[in-house]
This record gives structure tokens, sequence and C-alpha cells, in this order.
């Protein structure tokens, strides 16, 4: 069908794909499969040996046009041949011509003990076949060629090749059958041509003869296979699926378990318990429409082992959640980070990308893909264009929350925003070239939201916006990493390991607010003082911050009272932390070792495995898997298509493991000094939200300062020229660079805070992903195009 390029028929225009195939229709579309591959088959081979035969004569033709002119030229005027040589010596083979007489142009090449050898070779190998044959035979012969025009289509193949006929003279049996060796080993195809032109011409009309009933033939061997080819393309799709799902199922029951003496199919499976009970109610359903006198039996067994994680998703959170996943599993039943994931994600990215115009062209982009989503799920997309549509969610949250962002800056398109009166106001008597400084309209009178529209196109909105936005970035970054450790406390609680509650969290916070919170209230602080009110100059942060470590006590600029107490304390309490953050845990798990070996207990690893053999009032804790028992018919579809799970229990550890105080306490020393030290980078790292939103803005302003600010100074027509060429560049640059680029940058920046500077706070990520059987998931991991 690729070949013939005829068309599938999308499988999106057939009806429950995802039933289950029949014992039945897998059997009609065997032998259905195997007539129609047979008369495929003979029709094609038919099809190509025809064609084969085409080319061949094809080829003959033109051998016999191009060599049929050599022999003419030849006989005609024997004289140039002659003087096309140099001197006797280098053309040995017209000697006899020379001994027999100039005139006696009617004498055939074979009184002449002169042969011949014509035939078809690739252009590409001419030179190398002119080498081969000048060096073997030492100059004796005399070769003509000519280019074919047009392209000979390989049938096998179906590409085109460009060849040349060729028409070799030599003297001598023996060098004539070298030639024919030399030709047939370059991949020439050599061809009769008789010297006589009264029978070359009979030999020119039979092959046009023949070619043109093979035309006819091959006319109509082609419509019938198409007509073949078409039928099939109009179910081929849906044959693929049946296969699928057939083969799949069967990989499925090659893991169950034969008793051989209950003459039962055994399988343990994790199910979610939720779906247990359309588990064994899909199963009867099966039963009772098989008319099976066997009873499916699902039991609910105990197990050690960790189960897989499952998180339940629809088409909004996939994304989300496909982004935690791309980091790491979640361990079973820690706290799942895709959650607030859905919000930190695309706000984080929106404060790098806040500008309410370029959020507004995003959020177009994802509407209209949201909008469109069954046509483009359907149609066929190229790589780039299905990371963006399979993101379309996400994108319209960013776009979403740009806009939010963009009137906080007051940007649109790196212009101001005039929605609420200025508190700002210039003063009416100024001359032009002076440096003038804005007066408060109205003392009592505050922006009632983002910032004020009169600091853009100002001298002093970089000095402004770049103090506010550096401050702003370390506010969001230790907002978002104090969230994230608090999720540690309830992983611990759930886990039920205080001591990781006392050991990790409580000094890690302790450590983590002492530094940086308090550095967070200190700005907080500052801004909530009027320094030039109480006439007092305004300290500076950094310089503070650095003075806590390596000066304790001393304050340059004190920005309240008792302040160098506060960080003394704040500082021991820091240091405190860490070596209760090195210590506590390792010393606690051992004490509790040496007590349970006290006791007459010993650690050991699970080495035995729970099965759905052993009895059933085995002491083990947890649950989650169950146990079926049945036949072929015992798998059951419900309504989504997803049948049930039968994957082998043992892909997770048991939680128990022997200890060792070695490793527990090189553990907690690496988690100590990472912690330790990333409380400083990953502060630090925050800081790129400034970064990127001061570049966005600047590179903003200097396209449009470069384009459409260009054309809004010129007048006339060429104004009008020039404003629409320049908008058009304009908007161009604006999508591709600012929207497409810049976004996918800040979307990067965004990912890494959440992996690296939030996730590394509290997340596991030791599970093993649940994966169900399903036919739904399986047509979509590989589906049929």
């Amino acid at each position: 069908m690729d070949k013939s390029s005829i068309p599938m028929r999308s499988i999106y225009e057939f009806n429950n794909i995802l039933a289950a195939p029949s014992a039945s229709e897998i059997d009609e579309l065997s032998d259905r499969c195997q007539s129609l591959e047979s008369r495929i088959s003979s029709l094609n081979e038919s099809y190509e040996t025809l064609k084969k035969r085409e080319v061949e004569l094809t080829e003959w033709r033109w051998v016999l046009r191009e060599a049929g002119g050599f022999f003419d030229r030849a006989r005609g005027n024997a004289e140039e041949i002659r003087q096309s040589i140099d001197d006797d010596d280098d053309a040995p083979l017209l000697r006899d011509v020379e001994q027999t007489g100039q005139g006696d142009n009617d004498r055939s090449f074979g009184a002449m003990n002169i042969g011949f050898v014509a035939g078809v070779i690739p252009r590409e190998r001419v030179a190398a076949f002119e080498r081969i044959l000048w060096r073997t035979l030492r100059g004796n012969l005399y070769m003509n060629q000519s280019e074919i025009p047009d392209q000979i289509v390989n049938p096998e193949t179906n590409e085109g090749a460009d060849k040349n006929v060729f028409v070799i003279f030599a003297h001598g049996k023996e060098i004539i059958a070298k030639i024919r060796k030399i030709s047939e080993s370059l991949g020439a195809d050599l061809y009769s041509v008789d010297e006589n032109s009264e029978l070359r011409r009979d030999q020119i009309h039979e092959v046009n003869t023949r070619l043109n009933d093979l035309a006819s033939v091959l006319r109509n061997t082609k419509q019938t296979l198409d007509a073949e080819l078409t039928a099939i393309g109009r179910s081929l799709a849906m044959w693929m699926v049946i296969i699928k799902k057939e083969k799949a199922v069967y990989q499925t029951l090659n893991r169950f378990s034969y008793d051989s003496a209950r003459k039962t199919l055994i399988a343990e499976a994790w199910c979610p318990t939720s779906s247990l009970g359309l588990v064994k109610s899909t199963l009867q359903d099966v039963n009772d429409r098989a008319g099976l006198s066997v009873p499916t039996i699902v039991n609910q067994i105990k197990t050690t082992r960790t189960p897989p994680t499952y998180v339940k998703t629809n088409k909004f959170t996939l994304a989300f959640q496909t982004i935690i996943d791309a980091y790491g599993t979640a361990k079973y039943t820690e706290v799942n980070p895709g959650l607030p994931t859905i919000v930190t994600f695309p706000f984080l990215f929106a404060v790098m990308f806040g500008d309410f115009g370029h959020g507004m062209i995003m959020t177009m982009a994802a509407a209209a893909m949201i909008y469109w989503e069954k046509t483009l799920q359907r149609s066929k997309l190229d790589e780039l264009f299905s990371m963006a549509f399979y993101g379309r969610y996400i994108m319209l949250m960013m776009g979403a929350y740009s806009m939010y962002t963009g009137l906080i800056y007051c940007d649109v398109f790196s212009k101001a925003m005039p929605i609420f009166n200025s508190m700002w106001e210039w003063p009416s008597d100024f001359k032009e070239g002076d440096t003038v400084y804005a007066t408060r309209a109205d003392p009592g009178y505050t922006y009632p939201f983002g910032m004020d529209w009169r600091w853009h196109d100002t001298e002093n909105d970089l000095i402004f916006s770049n103090s506010y936005k550096m401050k702003l970035s370390i506010l969001m970054g230790w907002a978002h990493m104090t969230f994230s450790l608090c999720w540690s406390y309830v992983n611990a609680r759930h886990f039920k390991t205080p001591i990781d509650i006392w050991g990790n969290f409580v000094p890690g916070m302790i450590f983590f607010q002492s530094i940086f919170g308090y550095l967070v209230f200190c700005i907080v602080y500052k801004w909530s003082i009027d320094w030039n009110a109480i006439g007092e100059p305004a300290p500076s942060l950094l310089n503070m911050l650095i003075y806590m470590f390596l000066q304790p006590g001393t304050i340059e600029t004190p920005l309240y009272k008792g302040q160098a107490g506060v960080q003394v304390v704040l500082l021991l309490m820091a240091l405190v932390c860490v070596p209760i953050l090195l210590f506590l845990k390792p010393f606690y798990l051992r004490h509790q070792h040496n007590k349970t070996r006290a006791l007459g207990y010993r650690g050991i690893g699970e080495s035995s495995r729970v099965s759905a053999l052993d009895d059933d009032e085995e002491d083990a804790s947890g649950s989650g898997s169950g146990t079926l028992t049945g036949g072929r018919d015992s798998i059951g579809d419900d309504d989504d298509g997803a049948a049930l799970i039968t994957q082998d229990i043992g892909h997770g550890d048991g939680d128990e493991h022997e200890f060792e105080f070695s490793e527990e306490m090189i553990h907690q020393v690496i988690h100590t000094i990472e912690f330790c030290l990333n409380c400083v980078s990953h502060t630090a790292s925050y800081l790129r939200l400034w970064a990127l939103s001061l570049a966005h803005q600047q590179l903003s302003i200097v396209l449009w300062k470069m384009t459409l600010n260009i054309a809004f100074g010129m007048n006339g027509v060429v104004g009008v020229i020039a404003t629409v060429c320049l908008f058009y560049l304009w908007f161009v640059l604006t999508v591709m660079v600012l929207c497409v680029m810049e976004g996918t940058s800040a979307m990067l920046h965004s990912l890494r805070l959440h992996w690296v500077e939030a996730m590394s706070k509290h997340f596991m990520g030791d599970g093993v992903p649940f994966m169900p059987f399903s036919f739904k998931i399986l047509l979509e991991e590989e589906p049929v195009e």
C-alpha cells in the first residue's frame, strides 16, 4: 500500500475500537488475511515481473536506437572513425579495415574479426567502467556511449535511475567475453543488436509491439491490484487494532501460572481499591455471557511489598502530572506535588513572562488548540507542534497568569496601561532637556492595583523595578521553598516516622527560617517604613546579611531596635541545628536497632514472596493486590476498555532492610551538607525570576523602539506604508522571539525551580509507576496511523 500510495482509513472513523476482540472474530480475520495475502502476493509478483520485463524492453529499445546510429555512422563514414584515432599503434582494432581497403564500407564487422557488446549501464558507473576497460584491454577497444534522457524506474524500489547506452568494439572472441564479464560485474544489462539495418528495424518494430501489449496488461493488473489494496485500506487499521489487542491479551495471559491439579490459571495483579468492585462485576458478567461452569474467583491478598503509584488524571491535569513524573515517580501514598504545581508552575512562569499582550497571545493560541483539540488529535502533527498541543492546558494557565502579572507590572507589549489615575504628576513649568521630578498628585491617594503606569519611560524606571523585582523574587522563593519543606512533615506523619520530623524537618525549618525567613521579614519591614518621613537612611539588607555572619552583633545602619541581639540569637539557632541534622537521626536509628536486637529480634530483608497460593490468614501488613483465577474469557473490559491488570506482584522491594549505621551516617551527612548549602544556592536561584522578567521587558522595549516607534515618527504616505510594513515585522518578531523563544526559556526556568529548588525539599521519588492493562493506553502509546 505504501509503494502504491494507497491511503489507509483513519482509525478515528471506526466505532467501538476499545472493545475486546472475540475468538471467532480473530479466527475469521486470520483466514481472510491468508486468502488476501495470497491474492495480493500473486498480483504483486505478476505486476513486478511484468514491470521488470517492461524495463528490459525499454532499455533494449534505447540500445537499438542509439547503437543503430553508431553502426550507421560507422558504415557511412569509416574515414571519420580512423581519423578519431591518433596513430595506428593506438588503434590496432582498425588495422584489418585498412588492410582490406579504405573504400570498402559495406564489409561486415564479422568479416573483419571485430566483435561488439551493447548494453545499458548506470550513469554513475560509466567513469569506472571506462577506466577498468582501458586498463584491462590496454586500449584495444573502441567505445561509444550516449545518455538516455528519461530515467529508468526500478520496479523493486520504485525509484528512478539515470543510465547510459554503450557500444564497445574490439578484436577477438576472448576480448569480447572479457568485456561482457566486466560489464555484468558493474551492473550493466547487455542486449543483442543486429548490425544489419533491415533486421534492426524489425527488432525495433517487434520491441514496440511487445511494449504496447505489455502496457495494456500492466494497466489492467495495476487497476486490479489498486482496487484490492483500496478495499483492504478501508479495514486495515481496524484489523491492526484487533491484532494489537489480541497480542496484548495473550502476552498478559502468558504471565499467568497454570495449576495443573485444578486446571485453572492463576495470576496476581495490582488493582486500585476503588476499582476492585468493578473488576469483580466485570468478570462475573463475562462468566455469565460465556456460560462458564467454573466461576472466576478474585481474592484480595496481603503483602508487605510496596504497591505501585497510581495518580488518576484527566486531560487538564495530565500535562502537569507529566512534569512531576519526568522528575521521578512518587512513592506509594507519598504527597503528590502535581496538585500545587497546577498553580505554582504557571505563576512562576508568569513572573518571568509578565506582559498582558504576550500573555493574551499565548492564551488565544492555547484556547484555539483546546477548541479544535478533537480535530488536532486525529491529524498527524510534527514533533514541535505535538509538544505544544500536549501541553495546551499548561499554555492556557501560563497565558492567563501572564495576563495577571502583566496587569501588576502594568505592561502591554512594553507600553503603559493607564487603567487607574496615577498618583504622580509632571510639573507644568519645565523646559526640554531639564531633569524633571514627578510630584504626588494627591498625598492621600495610592495606586489601587500593581505598579503605577507613570513609571514607564522614566529615567529611573529601571533602578526602581530592579530593586522591586529582586526583593520580590526572594520573597517568592522563600514562600515556595517553605511550602515545599512543609510537605516533608506531611510525609513523615503519614509514613509514621517521627524521627524524620525531629531529625530533619524541625531543625531544617529552624535553620532555613533563621536566615532566609529573617531576610524576608527585613524586606517586608523595610518596605513598610517611610524612611523619608522619619528622616533616616534606609539600611542595606545585603550588607546586613553579610555582617550577620562575618561580624555577629555589628549593625551599621539599624533597621529596628534590638536588631543586634535578634540576629545573634537567630545565628546561634541556625548553628545549633546543624549538629542536630547531622547526628540525631543516625544515632536514634542505631539506638532503636540495638534495642530491638536486645529483645531477641534480628533485622532481615524480605526474602520470601507472599503469593496468591499462600494461606489467606498469613500474617502480613498492607493490601492492594488481587488474585485472579480463570481461563481465556476471564479477561473482561469495562466501559472505557480498561481490562484487569495482570503483572507480577514482585516489582517492588519490601520495606524492611538490614540496618547499617555507617550507611545511615553517610546518608545523613550528605543530606545535611546538601540542605545547608542549598538553602543559600536555591534562594539565590530564585533571582532568575527578576533577571528574566527584566530581560523580557527590556527586549520588548527594544523591539518596539526599533520597529513601530520609527514608523510612528514618519508622516504622510511614507508613514502609512512604513507603519504597515513595520507592524508586520514587529508582530512576527513578537510572536517568534518574545512569545515562542522567551516563553520556552521562562518555562524551562520555571521547570528547574520546581524540580531542583522545590521538590528536593520533600520529594522521595523512589516509587514504581502503576501500568495497567488497558486497550486505550495501548493504542495511545502505539497508535495505528
